[in-house]
């Protein structure tokens, strides 16, 4: 799971710098790149974990139908 977010991960940065995007050149330029990023990483994590405490909610209340 680790190795596919890091692959993931790899695989937009690559695409990210072969654009010529200019709001991104901007953003890369003023140094705010870096904080998009760190935004939508949060927000991807704390969705990540929400699903994953979802499921054990989901498990738990099938184990305890059985």
């Amino acid at each position: 799971m680790k190795a596919f977010l890091l692959l993931l991960l790899l695989s937009f940065t690559a695409s990210a710098q072969a654009s010529d995007i200019e709001m991104a050149d901007q953003f890369r330029a003023d140094g705010k790149i870096y904080v998009v990023i760190a935004v939508v990483s949060v927000v991807l994590m704390g969705l990540f974990a929400y699903l994953f405490r979802l499921e054990r909610k989901v498990t738990d209340l099938e184990k305890r139908s059985k």
